[in-house]
């Protein structure tokens, strides 16, 4: 396929590659310049310009948040004026729900098609192409995306035909997408088949057992940034979701004691400076990594 690629952090980067290397026309664009070279070295090619990046089948965005999101979708220039008619938005980065639903009736309204599909993993997984795909969208625009889902992830579950829920469902809990009218059934089913078969925990305990939280593999930010926004979604629905507010709150900590360069796993650490294992975040997590 001709596929158009922006966004090349950690995540970005990996899946990039992993689709020049399924034999996919690649063509990639980044914001801040200087980190494609690893990409054109394995065969794709490089635009100048964030419209140059829009002129295949499919575009895939995976950014860092809605403000960077909604920019290069819907700013000048951007991919909602560049973007062929009938051809494809795949915005496979964590977004609100509230920006999925503004990206799919823009595109609409231009002609375009659009498809969520959130990842679930780390750099390394994104790397293995391992990642599990929850995608949401027209039938027939998620079936012509998965080429792009063979080449990057393990399993791809698709959640429904309204693009926003997939974004929910990467967000939240069963409570949520009940009330929201998503399938409880395959929520559970797509949750115990993907991250709660153990991986999350083979991967998170090691790092909170040792303390080693440097260098971010998934920065805490974004971790605060997911919490934020399934906040937000449970503000609109009413869904009262203590944990969430816990976890809110424990981010809020950990970058009060100079955590924001840490793992999002960082927060696990906290715990064990509440036993009185560590002096401090900012203290005991930073300066061991250095």
């Amino acid at each position: 396929m001709k596929l158009g690629f922006i966004g090349l952090g950690h995540m970005g980067s990996a899946m990039a590659a992993n689709l020049v290397r399924a034999g996919h026309e690649v063509t990639v664009f980044n914001r801040t310049p200087g980190k494609s070279s690893s990409l054109i070295a394995l065969g794709a090619h490089e635009a100048a310009t964030l419209a140059g990046a829009c002129g295949g089948e499919v575009v895939i965005t995976m950014l860092a948040d809605d403000a960077a999101a909604s920019d290069v979708a819907l700013g000048s220039g951007g991919i909602a004026e560049s973007l062929s008619k009938g051809a494809i938005h795949l915005s496979m980065s964590t977004i609100s729900v509230a920006l999925s639903k503004r990206l799919a009736q823009a595109h609409a309204e231009s002609g375009q098609r659009y498809v969520a599909a959130p990842v679930m993993g780390r750099p390394n997984m994104a790397a293995a192409a391992k990642l599990f795909i929850v995608a949401a969208g027209d039938p027939a625009a998620i079936d012509a995306c998965k080429p792009v889902f063979d080449a990057l992830g393990q399993k791809t579950s698709t959640i429904g035909a309204e693009p926003s829920a997939a974004n929910l469902v990467k967000l939240t809990a069963i409570a949520l997408v009940g009330k929201a009218g998503i399938d409880r059934r395959a929520y559970v089913d797509l949750l115990t088949s993907t991250i709660f078969t153990a991986p999350a925990y083979k991967i998170f305990g090691p790092l909170i057992a040792a303390g080693t939280f440097e260098t971010a593999a998934f920065a805490a930010p974004l971790g605060y940034k997911d919490i934020r926004l399934a906040l937000a979604e449970a503000e609109t629905l009413r869904v009262p979701m203590p944990l969430a507010s816990l976890l809110h709150d424990r981010f809020l900590r950990l970058f009060a004691q100079g955590g924001d360069n840490l793992d999002w796993s960082a927060i696990g650490g906290l715990a064990t400076q509440d036993a009185g294992g560590q002096q401090g975040v900012a203290t005991s997590l930073v300066q061991s990594a250095r």
